[in-house]
């Protein structure tokens, strides 16, 4: 199984690209999408590891709901390059109890982890927090996660931003300092991305380095060269 829609108008739900491998789960997810408050559509859907990142480039997405197995293939070992790849904040599905492995899912990028047999309710809560900045994950495992990340960073809240940023979303703010001024088409062609997928980005970006707008992600960067390389 392999889709992807045409892309959504200006005031769009969220968008919802989703993935597993049971042909009868993934139609469940659509039928529950499809009555979600706040709206949400699903914009594409794959059944393996190929046919996501075949797709998930051009299919503008907000949410991506991944399953945690495909067929015995273990997604999570390829959360850093679909991190990379897509704008998107990915949820994870999976059939494991181990907050081990949760942790895990969040620390390569993941934004949150629902395992599957939580109600439809929850599913539908955690993409709509997600795409609101949030992370999704019991409060122990968060606690953990927090401070794997901010253990030996403290003295430099900066360089912890900083790290959070992916490769490509440097190269967007990399562009956006050579480009200052240019609207967000000009330097989304320069990317070679949509626009939609560009104001996905920058809010992350802003989130990240805890900013509000252009002005002052400029005014950020602009001061901290050296560190963002």
């Amino acid at each position: 199984m392999i889709s992807v829609s045409a892309e959504l108008g200006a005031s769009d739900p969220i968008r919802i690209f989703l993935v597993d491998d049971h042909r009868t789960f993934l139609w469940g997810l659509e039928r529950l999408i499809e009555t979600a408050k706040p709206p949400m559509a699903v914009v594409g859907t794959a059944t393996s590891r190929s046919e996501l990142f075949t797709l998930i480039p051009r299919a503008t997405a907000d949410v991506i709901v991944l399953d945690a197995d495909l067929d015995g293939d273990n997604t999570l070992d390829c959360l850093e390059s679909l991190v990379e790849e897509s704008a998107a904040r990915v949820l994870v599905l999976t059939t494991t109890s181990d907050r081990g492995a949760h942790q895990r899912a969040v620390m390569q990028g993941a934004r949150g982890v629902v395992h599957k047999q939580e109600a439809p309710e929850v599913i539908l809560r955690a993409i709509e927090k997600i795409h609101a900045g949030e992370i999704w994950l019991d409060r122990t495992s968060l606690g953990h996660v927090l401070h794997a990340l901010s253990r030996g960073k403290k003295s430099d809240p900066d360089a912890m931003k900083i790290d959070a940023l992916t490769p490509r979303e440097k190269r967007i703010i990399a562009t956006m300092l050579r480009e200052k001024g240019a609207r967000n088409k000009v330097i989304a062609e320069k990317l070679h991305m949509s626009e939609h997928t560009l104001r996905n980005y920058l809010t992350s970006i802003y989130s990240k380095l805890e900013v509000n707008g252009r002005l002052e992600l400029y005014v950020y960067a602009t001061s901290r060269l050296p560190m963002m390389h």
